[in-house]
């Protein structure tokens, strides 16, 4: 088990499970290097249907080069419409080419827009938008480019097929043909911002209802990694909390920041209160991404210290709480049912193991709500340290509005069957995950290396 790279430690993500060295390589070198496939489970009634009972039109975007969010408010202003009618199920990022389903409230085909870098189908009509619990996974083509040492990616297969419990020796080349491969459930970089990772901050501060802390810590709060101008104007935020002068330095692409100012120079910036209604100017679908942020980085310290006490993923041990399989998921893609949970005692351990081995459960840990029921054992021991840590409890998550959270519990360790393939030094992974799993958390394995590269 190895030390991860920095910035992946300020996520959560304190290590790498294989002890192989890296390939290295670059990610996305261009967006037709990383492609994306939904795999949706969503059903539609024809285009002619009425629109009274089917108010939602539903179409396939295939795009180039497009944030999801960017899109749809890009949509959104061409059909000028509020951005709050455009739904999707799976939040996908700009430098790819995806697939993937949207809704839109209240249109009609022909009014569909021309987008550079979009091509639309139209599916049908549904009687409600598109929404996250309609994906079942994504399926993934994925190069790797200029690999430093492409000749590791057999070594770093061999770990990930041990930590799945295939229990192989290491070979000397990579398999023809695909292999069960497992990674710990960690939430990927992107999840906290890829350039900047400030989204968890963001979140904590809100659970912790320090709307002022939320503000800075999203519109302040300058990194290495972005360029010196917003550099600068961030720094000139912490430094003077001057949110006039913040609109006069602030790029103009930092459109979610401005706003922020815009409505704290017009309230006054005196109260709580005006802190919390300048959060609340943003989207309501990253005003919950924050808080989901901040749940995910717990979850990634619970996993990460889950590895360094040597307990296993792919098996319970007491005290654990396992989920069962939902059985309306697709059989090659397996999901586990959040509302079917169980605690592990010693008395039920054998049963539930097998359970975990034949794929019909999974050992799960928190994403910290109002309803969750911490583990027992020392599974519970973690989550509660890690909670300690951080300064949250359960309870905090009951807050108003968009960032009300009653928690959920997430599968600890995700499985695929993988393809991997040399051409020189490229290497390419073909896979599918699960809804709410990354594959940037695979490819880490493989990589080893900063995961802007």
């Amino acid at each position: 088990m190895r030390e991860a790279h920095p910035i992946e430690r300020v996520v959560g993500m304190s290590y790498y499970v294989s002890d192989a060295d890296g390939v290295g390589g670059h990610l996305r070198a261009s967006p037709e290097d990383f492609r994306v496939t939904e795999l949706e489970s969503f059903d539609t009634a024809p285009v002619d249907a009425d629109t009274g009972g089917y108010p939602h039109l539903v179409f396939r975007a295939q795009l180039h080069n497009w944030d999801t969010n960017d899109f749809a408010s890009a949509l959104s202003d061409k059909l000028g419409i509020s951005r709050e009618r455009v739904s999707w199920a799976g939040t996908k990022d700009k430098r790819a080419v995806t697939r993937q389903l949207f809704s839109v409230k209240g249109i009609d085909p022909d009014d569909l827009p021309e987008l550079d870098g979009a091509a639309v189908d139209v599916v049908g009509r549904a009687g409600r938008p598109i929404l996250f619990g309609d994906l079942a996974g994504n399926a993934f083509e994925i190069a790797v480019r200029d690999c430093e040492a492409p000749e590791n990616a057999a070594s770093v297969l061999s770990d990930l097929r041990d930590f799945a419990g295939e229990e192989v020796g290491a070979g000397p080349s990579l398999p023809d043909e695909p292999v069960t491969a497992a990674v710990p459930n960690y939430f990927g970089q992107q999840r906290f911002g890829s350039r900047r990772p400030v989204t968890h901050e963001v979140g904590l501060a809100i659970v912790r209802e320090d709307w002022k802390e939320a503000v800075l810590a999203y519109v302040g709060n300058p990194h290495e990694r972005e360029p010196e101008a917003t550099q600068t104007a961030r720094a000139y935020v912490d430094e003077t909390e001057d949110w006039q002068g913040a609109l006069e330095r602030l790029p103009r692409a930092l459109g979610y920041e401005r706003s922020m100012c815009h409505t704290l120079v017009e309230n006054g910036a005196d109260s709580a209160e005006d802190f919390r209604e300048a959060v609340e100017t943003l989207p309501s679908n990253l005003q919950t991404l924050f808080v989901n942020a901040a749940q995910s980085y717990v979850f990634n310290q619970i996993l990460s210290e889950r590895l360094s006490r040597g307990l296993p993923f792919e098996r319970p041990v007491e005290g654990d709480v396992v989920c069962f399989k939902d059985n309306e998921a697709p059989a090659d893609l397996p999901l586990p049912d959040t509302d079917r949970i169980q605690r592990v005692s010693g008395k039920r351990l054998r049963t539930v193991e097998r359970h975990c081995e034949r794929g019909r459960a999974f050992v799960t840990a928190p994403l910290v709500g109002t309803e969750t029921e911490l583990a027992d054992g020392e599974p519970g021991e973690i989550e509660r340290a890690v909670l300690d840590d951080v300064g949250l409890e359960p309870g905090d998550f009951a807050l108003p509005g968009e960032f009300d959270s009653s928690g959920t519990r997430r599968a600890v360790q995700v499985r695929t069957e993988l393809a991997v393939e040399r051409d020189g030094d490229d290497l390419t992974f073909d896979f599918a995950l699960p809804k709410g799993s990354y594959a940037t958390v695979l490819l880490r394995e493989f990589r080893k290396n900063d995961p802007a590269a």
